[in-house]
């Protein structure tokens, strides 16, 4: 009997693992399609803008990015931890109640920390840039992006928590890229300023929440979720819901290290070195793509796991999911880290050939919390909250003590030193939260293999590139070739036919995944 049941959690396990790998692949795919739009975006921003113009753009979306971790005060993702839990077990009107906290507070803080902005920013912006005030215009309008982007999120939680995987695929990589793209387009046919720029991102992102918030109503209405809910039976659990909110504030705190640093430049250093690092990030954060793709399911499939005290489950649905995001993601840290200069100047022209070394020193850390997987949303679906708590103060007071210094002597260079050791610290010790759990190990022994193969051709193609004169243009299929390698050593350990047993249909495919 007890063989059985084993089998039958085994099961469970790996039919939540595979569900998990398989959408989130759709979510990949998307995220792939509106890397194209958003990258050309980007490229076309930063080459029709001087380097002051864009770096006092960054300087202004980095108030929004700061401003708006702290405006979702944690409770985004509440919603994918604690929906699915009181679906599970048909606790109906705690699932509303835990809804309408969230939103509230999200609404409510975003709105709040728009007026404080609005009404004081001759107070706020002298304290942390000296080289004359961005265009307060420009802050203006776009800090409205705080809620709304804060109300985005929390789309996002809903409609994983309700298995909307078509709607956010349309919505985050199709519609959001492409009304940005659109406003771009605008901005160099017009020959326009930043200003206009400004309302264009805020007019994009409230269009986009509209629309997000209508897809939303369709699919509960399509899944008869109206129907569970009595007014009489809506619950509140603001203890369990409230306790989110410092373990979020805190670990926003470390999380916003680009910002801070952003700051710190503007305040000890000129614009165009904040340029020289704003352009460097969105790079570097495409190691990210495949990890936020994953993320969205993960949460929720992780939950359910938890409710059910399946540790072995987790424990395999984590190191699956880091090996998968480890192999998925190495083509874009191949080209971000081994290739960074070459791509930098590429992109952006010879004035920027300083981030280069930025850049290879932000995709290095941003890879490494992708290779080592799900500590922090693991560890809040354990309720692992002093452990996220003390970790995060000490990353975040530890990144402008190290920052600082370097800044002032290095600039953006020695931002993105600060912020490689602090980053690659964190993740440690949020791993080290991980040890106490039942069946959950700091490292899956078996996927060794996968990781020593990323560390070896990560290392080759960098010295390649270190020690020859190849352009990039040689380079370049050098890293897509060391890719296809990695790909190949790694799919059995992978089991991509297993997790997409349809590919085998075609001989092609069977090839290349059996």
């Amino acid at each position: 009997m007890e063989a059985v049941l084993e089998a039958s959690g085994k099961t469970h396990s790996e039919h939540a693992t595979q569900e998990q790998i398989r959408g989130s692949s759709l979510f990949l795919f998307g995220r792939m399609l509106s890397l194209g739009i958003n990258f050309f975006t980007q490229v076309l921003m930063v080459r029709y803008l001087s380097t002051r113009d864009y770096g006092e753009l960054a300087y202004g979306l980095a108030l929004v990015g700061f401003f708006r971790l702290f405006a979702s005060l944690g409770l985004q993702d509440a919603i994918p931890r604690f929906v699915p839990i009181f679906r599970e077990n048909r606790e109906y009107g705690r699932m509303f109640g835990t809804i309408l906290l969230a939103s509230g507070a999200v609404l409510a803080t975003g709105i709040l920390i728009v007026g404080v902005i609005w009404q004081a920013p001759l107070f706020l912006i002298p304290l942390i840039t000296h080289e004359g005030l961005p265009p307060l215009a420009v802050i203006s309008i776009l800090i409205v992006l705080v809620p709304v982007e804060s109300a985005d999120a929390l789309l996002d939680g809903l409609f994983a928590s309700f298995a909307g995987t078509r709607d956010i695929f349309f919505r985050r990589y199709l519609l959001g890229p492409g009304l940005k793209f659109a406003v771009v387009v605008l901005l160099l046919w017009l020959k326009s300023s930043l200003t206009f720029l400004a309302y264009g991102y805020v007019v994009a992102g409230a269009v986009g929440v509209l629309v997000y918030a209508g897809l939303l109503v369709k699919l509960l209405r399509k899944q008869g979720v109206w129907l569970l809910v009595r007014i009489e039976e809506i619950t509140i659990p603001a203890r369990k819901m409230l306790a989110f909110v410092l373990p979020g504030l805190v670990s926003a705190a470390a999380m916003c290290m680009a910002p801070v640093n952003i700051f710190l430049i503007g305040r000890l250093r000129t614009m165009p070195e904040v340029a020289f690092y704003r352009a460097a990030v969105p790079i570097a954060e495409l190691n990210n793509i495949v990890f936020a793709s994953f993320t969205l399911l993960y949460t929720p499939l992780a939950a359910r796991l938890f409710a059910k005290a399946d540790y072995r489950g987790i424990n395999d649905l984590y190191w699956r999911t880091a090996a998968w995001m480890a192999v998925l993601s190495f083509p874009v840290f191949a080209l971000t880290f081994s290739l960074a200069k070459p791509l930098a100047i590429f992109l952006y022209g010879a004035r920027y050939a300083s981030s280069g070394s930025v850049l290879a020193l932000l995709s290095l850390p941003i890879y490494f919390n992708v290779v080592i997987g799900f500590n922090l949303q693991t560890l809040k679906i354990f309720e692992r909250l002093r452990h996220i708590i003390a970790v995060s103060l000490m990353t975040a007071v530890a990144n402008v003590a190290v920052c600082a210094p370097l800044i002032k002597a290095y600039g953006a260079i020695g931002a993105a030193i600060g912020s490689t050791v602090t980053l690659i610290g964190y993740n440690l010790l949020l791993q080290a939260g991980l040890l106490r759990t039942p069946d959950f190990h700091f490292f899956e022994r078996r996927y060794l293999s996968v990781y020593l193969t990323i560390a070896l051709a990560a290392c080759g193609l960098f010295l390649v590139g270190l020690f020859t004169s190849l352009s990039f243009y040689a380079l370049l299929p050098l890293a897509a070739g060391i890719s296809v390698c990695v790909f190949t050593l790694t799919k059995k350990k992978l089991n991509i036919a297993e997790t997409f047993p349809e590919l085998l249909r075609f001989p092609f495919m069977r090839l290349i995944f059996a």
